[in-house]
C-alpha cells in the first residue's frame, strides 16, 4: 500500500483512528494535554504552493531552494489519477525560497526521476551532489505489486546533475516489494541513513550504515525513544543529533502529531505541541541549517483542502537539554577516584539528581539548557569538592570535579546509622502490631531516572528499617522495588532487581542484619501507583512515584 497520499491511510484504519480519538478526547477533559504556557512557534499557511490538492514533504536543497511533492496536472491522453484519492500522481518539484518563506517559481525534477507513479520526501548528502528520495516501487519501466496486487513505495538513490536535474537512479538494495520503505533523512555525517519501514509489519523509523565503499549495513529498528506500537513515520535529522519524526501515539493532539527526541541519550521524545500540532495530521517537519525557520506539512482544518506546506518560525527555540559530565579526581595526584558520591542541585540548593561514580571515575547528569547548576563530589577520607556552573546551548557541557584529600589521619567512621541525625522509630516491645506500626512509618525510598544508587535521603528510611528489624528479631521484610514506565519492559524488570538489590545490601551491610531476613524483589513497571502507563503523558514528578523501593513484613 503506497504512504503517499495520507487520506488514504486515515480511510484504511478510519475505525481505529476514530477509537483512538475518542479515548484521547476523554483524557484531555480528564487530564489536559501538557503544553507551555507559551508557544515555541509561529506558523502560516503558504499560498503560492498550496491548492485545494496534496502538497507536502519539503527538503532544503541549499540555501534558497525547497524541494516537495505536489501532484501534476491531470493527463487527458495517459491515465494519471490515484484511485484512492483520485488526484493525480505525486511529481518532485523544486522551488525558490522567498525573503518571506513562500515557495516559489517551482519547476518540475527531471524525468529520469518523476515517473508515472508517486515521488516524494528526499534527502540530500552535505555536498548536494547525491539524494535519496522515495516513489513507488518502478524501477527499468517495471511497477512492482505485492501477493495482493498493491504497490509498496520504496527508496532510490540518485547523482545530482545540478538543481532540477538528477540521473543514474538506483534502487536501494533493501527495498521490497511486500513492505513501505521510504521517508530517507541523513545523519549530520552522510554515514548513517534513517528512513521510515514496514518491514517489521508496522510503521516504525529504521537507520542504515552507509559504507566508505558505497554498501550497506543491516537496517536496524530504533528503540523505544522513537518507536511504539503505533505509526512512527518522516524522520527528519536536525542539529546536534535530534530527530523530529511523526507519531500517532496516545498523548498527542489526535492523529500525527510531530516529535523531537535526541538519540546520543535516553531522553524521552518531545511533543512540539501547538501550533505545529493540530487536531489532525502534522509530518514532514524540516528545519534549516544554523536557523530558526523551517517548514512542515498538515491536512488540518482551514487549510486548502488536503496536505498543505506551513512556514513556521522559532520563537522561544524547541525546549533544550544537554549533559553535565566530569570525573572524580584525587588533586594531588590526579588519579581517578571510583564510588565518590556526586550529587547535582539547583540554583535554590536542591538536590535534582546523585550518582556512585564507576571505576572510570565519571559521571554524568542531564540538565537544562542556560540554568544554574552545582555539583558537589565526596567520599569517605575525601574532603568535599563543588563547582557552580551555567549551562549553555552547547550539545554538552562538560566539567572536572578534582576531590581533595585530607592531610589529617583517618578519622574513624562510625556506621552511617550512627551518624544520620533523624530518630529511628522506637519499638518498646516486639509484638506483630507494633512491629508493623513501626514499619507503616517508614517512608518509601525513590530513585533517579535510570538510576538504583542510594541517596542520603534514602539512607535515611532505610536506617529505619535497620533499627526495627533489630527492636524486632523475629520479623522477615521483603524490599520490593518498581520502576516508571519508561524503556522496555525487560529493561525496567532488570533495573527494578538493581534497585532492590543496592536496598538489601545496605541494611545487610550498614546494619549487620543477617540476609535471611530480608527478601529483595523487583517487580519493574507492574505495579504503578498512578495513570503513567505506556503512552501516556506524565510530569517527572508523576513518573518519580513510581521509581521507589518499600517494605513489607512477610512473617512474624
Amino acid at each position: 500500500m503506497s504512504e503517499f497520499n495520507l487520506q488514504n491511510i486515515k480511510i484504511m484504519i478510519k475505525i481505529k483512528k476514530l477509537n483512538i480519538l475518542i479515548v484521547l478526547l476523554l483524557l484531555s477533559v480528564s487530564f489536559g494535554f501538557a503544553q507551555d504556557d507559551k508557544p515555541q512557534y509561529k506558523i502560516r499557511l503558504l499560498n503560492e504552493c498550496n491548492d485545494e490538492l496534496a502538497n507536502f514533504g519539503t527538503t532544503f536543497y541549499g540555501d534558497i531552494q525547497m524541494i516537495y511533492s505536489s501532484p501534476k496536472k491531470e493527463s487527458k491522453v495517459i491515465k494519471n489519477i490515484w484511485n484512492p484519492n483520485q488526484q493525480p500522481f505525486l511529481e518532485l518539484y523544486i522551488a525558490d525560497i522567498a525573503e518571506d518563506g513562500e515557495l516559489i517559481n517551482r519547476v518540475m525534477i527531471s524525468k529520469d526521476v518523476n515517473s508515472r507513479y508517486h515521488e516524494s520526501n528526499v534527502t540530500f548528502t552535505k555536498d548536494l551532489q547525491t539524494v535519496y528520495f522515495s516513489r513507488d516501487k518502478y524501477y527499468n519501466r517495471h511497477l512492482d505489486k505485492d501477493g495482493n496486487g498493491i504497490t509498496h513505495i520504496a527508496m532510490y538513490k540518485a547523482d545530482v546533475v545540478f538543481p532540477g536535474v538528477w540521473s543514474n537512479v538506483e534502487e536501494m538494495p533493501f527495498n521490497n516489494k511486500d513492505y513501505c520503505v521510504g521517508h530517507p533523512t541523513l545523519s549530520a555525517d552522510d554515514k548513517t541513513l534513517y528512513f521510515s519501514s514496514e518491514m517489521d509489519g508496522s510503521d516504525d523509523i529504521y537507520s542504515i550504515s552507509i559504507n566508505d565503499d558505497g554498501t550497506y549495513g543491516i537496517p536496524e529498528k530504533l528503540g523505544d525513544q522513537v518507536n511504539t506500537d503505533h505509526s512512527e513515520r518522516f524522520p527528519f535529522m536536525g542539529e546536534n543529533n535530534i530527530l523530529y519524526f511523526s507519531s500517532d501515539k496516545p498523548g498527542g493532539n489526535g492523529k500525527l502529531d510531530i516529535y523531537a527526541v535526541r538519540l546520543d541519550d535516553r531522553s524521552e521524545a518531545i511533543n512540539l505541541g501547538k501550533p505545529i500540532n493540530s487536531y489532525n495530521d502534522d509530518f514532514s517537519f524540516t528545519k534549516k541549517k544554523g536557523a530558526n525557520f523551517g517548514y512542515f506539512s498538515s491536512n488540518r482544518d482551514k487549510g486548502m483542502g488536503d496536505d498543505d506546506i506551513y512556514y513556521f518560525k522559532e520563537l522561544n527555540g524547541m525546549p533544550c537539554y544537554q549533559k553535565a559530565e566530569g570525573v572524580v579526581t584525587d588533586k594531588k595526584s590526579g588519579k581517578k577516584i571510583p564510588k565518590a558520591l556526586v550529587v547535582l542541585y539547583d540554583a535554590d540548593g536542591d538536590e535534582l539528581d546523585s550518582q556512585i561514580v564507576g571505576r572510570d571515575a565519571k559521571f554524568s547528569f542531564d540538565v537544562d539548557c542556560e540554568s544554574n547548576y552545582k555539583v558537589v563530589g565526596s567520599k569517605e577520607l575525601y574532603s568535599k569538592d563543588s563547582k557552580d556552573f551555567v549551562s549553555n546551548s552547547n550539545l554538552k557541557l562538560g566539567l572536572d570535579l578534582n576531590l581533595n584529600i585530607e592531610k589529617e589521619a583517618p578519622k574513624v567512621v562510625e556506621a552511617p546509622i550512627v551518624s544520620v541525625p533523624t530518630p529511628a522509630p522506637t519499638v518498646t516491645t516486639s509484638t506483630y502490631d507494633e512491629c508493623q506500626s513501626a514499619l507503616d512509618n517508614v517512608n518509601d525510598i525513590y530513585f533517579a531516572l535510570d538510576k538504583h544508587n542510594i541517596t542520603y535521603r534514602a539512607a535515611l528510611e532505610l536506617n529505619k528499617v535497620i533499627r526495627i528489624m533489630k527492636h524486632c528479631p523475629s520479623i522477615n521484610i521483603e524490599a520490593s522495588s518498581h520502576t516508571d514506565c519508561r524503556s522496555s519492559h525487560e529493561y525496567n524488570l532488570a533495573l527494578s532487581q538493581r534497585r532492590a538489590k543496592a536496598t538489601v545490601d545496605y541494611i545487610i551491610n550498614v546494619g549487620n542484619v543477617e540476609a535471611y531476613r530480608i527478601t529483595p524483589i523487583g517487580y519493574g513497571e507492574t505495579r504503578l501507583r498512578n495513570r503513567c502507563s505506556d503512552g501516556v503523558k506524565c510530569s517527572e514528578a508523576e513518573h518519580k512515584m513510581n521509581r521507589r523501593t518499600q517494605f513489607d513484613i512477610t512473617n512474624y
